[in-house]
């Protein structure tokens, strides 16, 4: 027995000491008492070896960087321009299949809050700082000069992306950037705010704030590259396609490391481009009109339990016209409109079920923190009161009529239209909210839908989180969730403090009190402060507005009780003045702490670099000189020539049997201009908008051998978006002369690029092929542009 015994202690002392060497073999790599909060982490220090001969000394471990123990795979979907009142999920109209499926299996956060603008929303979501820390206080292209509106992500405000790299995560993001400042998007760099140097080993999507669906502007890491050669080709699910393929190969490699993906579609952002079989599932479903939906969303709501018993419907923005008031012509476009964009929003949510789908066949979506988001702010009203069928002309100021639209109502959300929708769809799919997209003053603008599933952690199944919560609280959650400390340093710089708080608290507890308890917005003076339970704020412009309803200092201030008032209903400013001048001095309290201040409420003037003092890779250039291949420019990189008189001098040479093609091209199908050869013969053509084309072209063909092109155009003057006379000449010999009636003052296109001897893209000119169809068939020696 006695023998029997020390036998049996014999064995427990040798599986104990088998079971520490694998422990210490497993963990070889990771020295003991590693600091995180130094990234990267500092390698071991080791004792220099002594002894000459290799095979008699002994290595000391090798240094790897691995995540904690059981730290999650994390995945964050970023919806963009989805309402609160949009997703079925949340009481909406649109079936969000995949999003009810991880509601039920996971939680709900009806009180969730972004900054009602897509590139502030994006900075805040992937730094866990407020989005004026981050110096993102508007979109990249209305930077500013002003600390906290600079477009430049500082290095003190390190990205989630960059903190999981650098504790051991295989990192990857797909679709929408918006976070890189336009003078920084050319093949000069700096490269250090996209996306392979924030933090990201993949990338592949779009730098910009919108891309068309069917013809995107796509970078894989930091080149340039051509969509897919398919007819049936859709962006969201060529990067879903992306997505599931980087998760399944790093999974195949390394199984034992954790994956971190950021999967933001350009989806439900204008230009609404879906296949039709997928807006025609909702015809007839929204015939009722914007009015009588609000109203069944929110009783939906109710029943669903995202939104209190008894909340009462806000009222809709006075510009927005009843329903009932619309003539036959306008229910018909607004009906196809919405059909259109609630078809893009399901085809959206389909695709990410597609990612769901891949990590679920893998084993991992139990242990996959999955933070799905409806939206980077609310419903977007920038399409106006009758929508779009392009939405560049929002920008350019020009207003499209219902008649103009009606035209293009059966290729609706196809590749000929760049389409937006009405407005008060807008504030329909922001129910029970008042207010939209840029009004960060109003839950409308703010408030998103947002679900968290993580079955190895939550145990919760399809129940409702009611604390406030803020986009900034995504990091720490993270971070926490993957037993990671706030890092005080990274790449050598020191960070400024994550100012959001950890939302995990909440994972087990609905009752739990709020730890998010102060809270400022602000979005072209659009500006709200939220504490403990209350919100004041001013609507100083709507989204449809062209200046600001007050000078600032004259703002009208609102004040709601939140806790009580769930869809800030009933305005408490008159009969409570003393809670409201308390709030508005908390807000001028808060808003130096993070840069906020001063408020710049300018819109589109904001776009003029030169005005607002940002830097203009042209530097107040007045030539550009360029070479074949020269292509990818996106419109901040290239030469100005809005508004002015130019002259471009194209040196080519035509082979024998002539030439095609273009020489340079700016813009595209949507707006533009092109000097090509068209059967040989020397043209340049001014698309307005994609709503009208100037064309100046020359009667002969040119003969081979090398010539010397030049367009002139003698801008009329008199103000912005005038025309001009454009005159062709060849060799110095007049050949053709013409009238270009408008031009486009602000932007020609958010994705479309200036190309050297092709097209990229959509074409400018229709007839002369797309893509690499236009590409020209001599060559291109050298091409200038002037502007004088």
């Amino acid at each position: 027995m006695k023998k029997q015994v020390l036998a049996i202690a014999s064995l427990i002392v040798l599986i104990s000491v088998n079971s520490e060497a694998a422990s210490t073999k497993k963990d070889a790599t990771q020295p003991a008492g590693i600091d995180r909060t130094v990234l990267p982490i500092s390698e071991p220090k080791y004792t220099p070896i002594t002894e000459l001969d290799a095979r008699n000394a002994k290595a000391p471990p090798r240094f790897e960087v691995k995540m904690p123990e059981g730290a999650p795979n994390v995945v964050i979907v970023l919806i963009d321009d989805m309402g609160f009142g949009t997703t079925s999920t949340f009481g909406g109209p649109v079936a969000m299949s995949t999003l009810d499926r991880l509601a039920q299996g996971g939680l709900r956060y009806n009180n969730f809050h972004t900054t009602a603008l897509c590139s502030p929303t994006r900075q805040a979501l992937k730094t866990g700082r407020n989005h004026h820390t981050g110096n993102t206080g508007s979109i990249m292209e209305t930077a500013t000069a002003f600390p906290g509106d600079t477009g430049v992500l500082p290095n003190s405000v390190a990205s989630l992306g960059e903190i999981l790299r650098l504790n051991g995560y295989s990192t990857a993001a797909f679709g929408k950037w918006h976070e890189t400042a336009p003078w920084e998007t050319s093949v000069s760099g700096p490269f250090a705010r996209w996306p392979t140097l924030q933090g990201f080993d993949k990338f592949y999507g779009f730098i910009g704030g919108e891309t068309n669906q069917w013809a995107p502007t796509l970078f894989d890491g930091v080149t340039k590259i051509e969509p897919p050669h398919d007819p049936n080709y859709h962006f969201t699910t060529d990067m879903t396609n992306q997505a599931v393929s980087w998760i399944r190969y790093q999974q195949a490699l390394t199984p034992d490391k954790p994956f971190f993906v950021y999967y933001a579609p350009g989806a439900t952002h204008a230009p609404h481009h879906v296949p039709k079989e997928w807006a025609d599932k909702y015809k007839g479903k929204f015939d009722q009109g914007w009015d009588k939906l609000r109203e069944a969303t929110l009783q939906r709501q109710i029943e669903l339990g995202v939104v209190p018993a008894g909340t009462k419907l806000a009222g809709k923005p006075e510009a927005i016209k009843s329903w009932d008031q619309l003539t036959a012509d306008e229910k018909r476009l607004f009906t196809r409109q919405v059909e259109v964009f609630a078809g893009f929003a399901e085809q959206t949510d389909h695709e990410i079920g597609r990612l769901v789908k891949a990590i679920e066949d893998l084993g991992k979506l139990d242990n996959t923190l999955f933070i799905y988001i409806a939206g980077d702010n609310g419903a977007s009203a920038e399409g106006g009161m009758v929508g779009m069928y392009n939405e560049m002309t929002y920008f350019n100021s020009v207003p499209e009529t219902v008649e103009d639209q009606l035209k293009y109502l059966d290729r609706w959300g196809g590749p000929e239209t760049f389409p937006h929708m009405a407005a008060g769809w807008a504030v329909a799919f922001d129910a029970p909210f008042m207010w939209t997209k840029q009004v960060a003053s109003n839950y409308g603008g703010t408030r998103n839908g947002m679900v968290i599933h993580w079955p190895a952690r939550i145990k919760a199944k399809n129940e409702v989180r009611s604390q406030f919560h803020h986009v900034i609280d995504i990091v720490p959650t993270v971070l926490e969730a993957s037993h990671l400390p706030e890092p005080t340093a990274v790449n050598g710089t020191k960070q400024t403090p994550i100012e959001g708080v950890s939302l995990a608290y909440t994972f087990d507890d609905a009752k739990a009190k709020d730890r998010h308890r102060t809270q400022y917005f602000e979005i072209f003076g659009n500006r709200a402060i939220y504490h403990d339970g209350w919100l004041a704020g001013t609507v100083h412009r709507a989204p449809w507005e062209q200046q600001p309803r007050h000078p600032l200092t004259e703002d009208v201030w609102e004040l709601y009780d939140a806790q009580q008032d769930f869809s800030l209903s009933h305005n408490l400013a008159k009969e409570n003045p003393k809670k409201l001048e308390e709030m508005q001095k908390l807000f001028m309290t808060e808003a130096p702490k993070y840069n906020v201040l001063p408020i710049d409420d300018r819109m589109f003037e904001r776009f003029n670099a030169e005005l607002v003092g940002r830097p203009d890779l042209m530097g107040g250039r007045t030539s550009l000189t360029l070479g074949e291949g020269m292509t990818g420019m996106l419109e901040n990189v290239f030469i100005n020539v809005k508004n002015h008189s130019k002259t471009i001098t194209a040196e080519i040479e035509v082979p024998q049997g002539g030439a095609k093609g273009v020489i340079l091209a700016q813009g595209g199908r949507f707006g533009g201009w092109s000097l090509y050869l068209k059967d040989g013969k020397p043209a340049y053509t001014y698309n307005f908008l994609g709503l009208s084309h100037d064309t100046v072209i020359a009667a002969d063909a040119l003969q081979a051998g090398k010539a010397t092109l030049v367009f002139d155009f003698a801008y009329d003057g008199g103000g912005e978006g005038k025309g001009g006379t454009g005159t062709l000449s060849v060799n110095g010999r007049k050949v053709a002369e013409g009238r270009i009636d408008r031009t486009q003052p602000s932007v020609f296109s958010a994705d479309e690029t200036a190309d050297v001897g092709v097209d990229e893209a959509t074409p400018v000119v229709d007839g002369i092929g797309e893509g690499s169809q236009t590409r020209f068939t001599g060559k291109v020696e050298k091409v200038t542009v002037e502007v004088k």
